[in-house]
């Protein structure tokens, strides 16, 4: 387990390194103007080639990189164009809603993978429309799931609001942590818990119901297979019912194929952050990643480029690790 983990840690520095000098690569080939963007549309000559020495502009490439990449190991992503604020200040901002959506979207993708998946294992009535559920759902863009959302749960039902993180008559919340619904709870305000809630699951719901499809599709395939193999016949000729031999015996040698699933989905949910934010006004670092990219905003696309290269590679490390607790033969193997 310790050597696994060191091969995770020197892939999660690999993994950023290239990250920061794609980034940096892609800056510096793009034409524009950093320095212009920086001092403001009606600065001066002289303001502008102070603000391009500022940014070490006036540097040569490889100076620049070694400079860049100095800065990024000590936190520094210098200063966003679009809110002239620290990056990292920023990023500290925005980081906890959008980790927040994340576990709720994982965890609405595993109890939804995993109870479809388990009901559409064994054949019974109803189980056919389910199936044509999974193969159809699982291919609409998350885009289009939060539209439909918006319009149905929103618009038609008033069952929850249009977006944002907190309901206008709610105070907002301060707490030590940055967690919006972890300092609700620490600081005593259970009602300011439950808005935040109501707030989080349509933006959740529509992150992961396609990872959560495709969770079930993959854990019913696998369960269907298990159920065919010798153990399984054996435990039927015990005595044991077909519930107790699903659950105790084929569902542990069937999540090796979905866990696998649930990691690559990681990166889709990463992907789909940006788009869900913006459709529900979920201030995370999505939100602020599009804002980046319509101002231009190198420094602020490049600190959340670390920041999500991070938490992916560290999603799928605890996804290998939950694999490996698992499937003794995986352990064996590594």
């Amino acid at each position: 387990m310790a050597r696994f983990l060191l091969a995770r840690a020197a892939g999660l520095v690999l993994v950023l390194w290239a990250l920061v000098t794609i980034v940096f690569l892609l800056g510096s080939v793009v034409p524009s103007d950093p320095a212009r963007s920086y001092a403001g549309a009606g600065a001066s000559k002289e303001v502008i080639a102070e603000k391009r020495a500022e940014l070490e502009l006036d540097k040569p490439l490889p100076t620049r990189y070694v400079n860049y990449l100095g800065r990024v190991v000590s936190g520094d992503f210098s200063e966003s164009v679009h809110t002239h604020r620290p990056v990292i200040d920023d990023l500290r901002e925005t980081l906890p809603a959008t980790l927040e959506l994340l576990a709720a979207a994982v965890l609405l993708t595993v109890l939804i993978g995993a109870g479809v998946g388990l009901v559409t294992a064994r054949p019974r009535r109803g189980t056919g429309v389910l199936r044509g559920v999974l193969v159809g759902g699982a291919s609409i863009p998350v885009f289009t799931l939060g539209l439909i959302g918006l319009y149905f749960l929103y618009y038609k039902l008033r069952w929850f609001p249009s977006g944002g993180q907190l309901s206008p008559s709610t105070a907002p919340v301060d707490g030590p942590t940055g967690f919006v619904s972890l300092d609700a709870l620490l600081v005593g305000r259970p009602e300011a818990f439950l808005d935040v809630l109501w707030h989080l699951f349509l933006p959740a719901l529509a992150l992961a119901l396609t990872p959560a499809l495709l969770t079930a599709r993959t854990l019913r395939s696998s369960l269907r297979q298990a159920l065919r193999q010798d153990y399984a016949r054996t435990a039927r000729a015990k005595g044991l019912r077909e519930r107790e031999v699903l659950m105790r015996h084929a569902l542990r040698n069937s999540l090796n194929a979905p866990l696998t699933i649930a990691g690559l989905e990681m990166g889709a949910m990463l992907a789909g952050i940006a788009v869900v934010e913006t459709i529900f006004a979920w201030p995370g670092i999505g939100l602020y990643m599009d804002r980046a990219i319509a101002s231009n905003d190198i420094p602020a696309i490049a600190g959340v480029t670390f920041v999500v290269g991070i938490v992916f590679v560290l999603a799928n490390a605890v996804v290998e690790v939950i694999q490996l607790l698992v499937d003794p033969r995986l352990r064996a193997l590594s």
